[in-house]
This record gives structure tokens, C-alpha cells and sequence, in this order.
């Protein structure tokens, strides 16, 4: 989304002038910072549309970065980070951010994962019908059609997939998506929530065993993938 305004945090002078680079090369309005304090300043004068964070930085954790963030702002977060541990991505995502790409990684890579999230924050959540390709939900109604069918789903198999839905092209860990659906002590269960998405795949999916809207983020949780945002 050309014209969108992008805060860069990130300390490693090469790096950042290489992202400046690319992103005003391809039509962004980009702000930078090189500390933790310096980016939360940036974030509350500069107000942009889109935040990437790398996670080592000099003064504040990028995760304490990400959590201040999250407290003032809807602002979507991209991590950028040399840290490739599981766990390193659970935390920040947990913490509100709404992706995560390990470095190095490939400027195609980088802007389609940013047009995704720059397309979900500007998405009218309220919107009462959703609609990808052959899946329609009517969240008034709580109706859900897959393939010209309604669908019969459970309570919780329409939570889960409603929470998916809802933040649609982020990735949502498992204790994000059971403490919204089951509660704060399912926080763990994470065989509960296996098994739903299980049968929402074979419910909503033409092959459940490549599925084509809820996607595995392997060791981390799931993403809603909406078809035209694949690229």
C-alpha cells in the first residue's frame, strides 16, 4: 500500500539503510529509529501504519518494545530478528506482535508479509459478513457456507475459527488463540485446539491435508490465510 507510513527500529546502520532503500523504492514513507525509547517516541508523534522491530536493540528488549507498543497502539508489528528460537517468536507474538521474519530474509518476503498486515489493520472488522472465495461467515447470524453448503460447526469450532478470522493474516500462538476461545487456564491445552482446527480443516477445506485458510506456523500456532493475500 503505497504512501503507508513504516517506523523502522532497528540499530545496525547497514541494515537500516538498506530497509530505508527498499521501502522508499517502492513508494513508503519510511521513519527510523536505533533505540527502544527512540521508536516508542517515534510511534506516538509519527503515529505510522506500520511498525518493523527488530528485537536487539541497545536500550529496551524489542519484546518490552513490543508490549509498550501494544499497550498505546492497534499499530501492526513486524519482528525482525536474527533470533530464529521458537520461543523467542512465541514472546513477541504473544506480546502483540503480528508477525515474525527471521534474518537474512528476502525483500519479496519482507513487503508481501507487510502488504498482508497493512491490508488486515485497514479491514473493516466490524464488517457483518466475511467473505474468501468459496468460505462465507455471517457473524451475525452465525452462519458459516464452505463450497455453496452450510456448515454445521460447534461452539467452540466457530470461536476458533471467528478469532482466526478476525485477525486474519497474523500469526496467533496457541496459548493467544485458547485463552480467547477457552480461557486463561486452557492456556496450555493446546490438544484441544489441535483437535478443532482438525475439524474445521475437514469441515471448510477442500483438502483438509493442504489447507488453503487455516495454516500451521509450525512449533508456534496457526495464521488465517485469506486466498488473495497469499502473495
Amino acid at each position: 500500500m503505497k504512501g503507508a507510513r513504516v517506523l523502522v527500529v532497528e540499530d545496525e546502520p547497514q541494515m537500516l539503510r538498506s530497509l530505508r532503500l527498499v521501502l522508499a523504492g517502492h513508494g513508503y514513507d519510511v521513519v527510523t529509529a536505533t533505540t527502544g525509547q527512540a521508536a516508542l517516541a517515534e510511534a506516538m508523534r509519527r503515529l505510522p501504519d506500520l511498525v518493523l522491530l527488530d528485537l536487539m536493540l541497545p536500550d529496551l528488549d524489542g519484546r518490552e518494545v513490543c508490549r509498550r507498543l501494544r499497550e498505546r497502539s492497534s499499530v501492526p508489528i513486524i519482528v525482525l530478528s536474527a533470533r530464529s528460537e521458537e520461543q523467542t517468536k512465541v514472546e513477541a507474538l504473544d506480546l502483540g506482535a503480528d508477525d515474525y521474519l527471521t534474518k537474512p530474509f528476502g525483500t519479496d518476503e519482507l513487503l508481501a508479509r507487510m502488504r498482508v498486515a497493512l491490508r488486515h489493520a485497514a479491514r473493516a472488522r466490524s464488517a457483518p459478513v466475511f467473505q474468501a472465495d468459496d468460505l462465507q461467515i455471517d457473524f451475525d447470524r452465525r452462519r458459516v457456507t464452505a463450497h455453496g453448503h452450510e456448515v454445521a460447526l460447534t461452539p467452540k469450532e466457530y470461536d476458533v475459527l471467528k478469532h482466526l478470522v478476525m485477525n486474519a493474516g497474523r500469526v496467533l500462538t496457541h496459548s493467544m488463540i485458547l485463552r480467547a476461545v477457552w480461557g486463561p487456564e486452557y492456556a496450555h491445552e493446546t490438544q484441544y485446539l489441535r483437535n478443532v482446527v482438525l475439524s474445521l480443516r475437514r469441515k471448510l477445506e477442500r483438502d483438509p491435508s493442504h489447507p488453503r485458510y487455516i495454516v500451521t506456523e509450525p512449533g508456534i500456532g496457526y495464521r488465517f490465510r485469506v486466498p488473495d493475500e497469499q502473495a
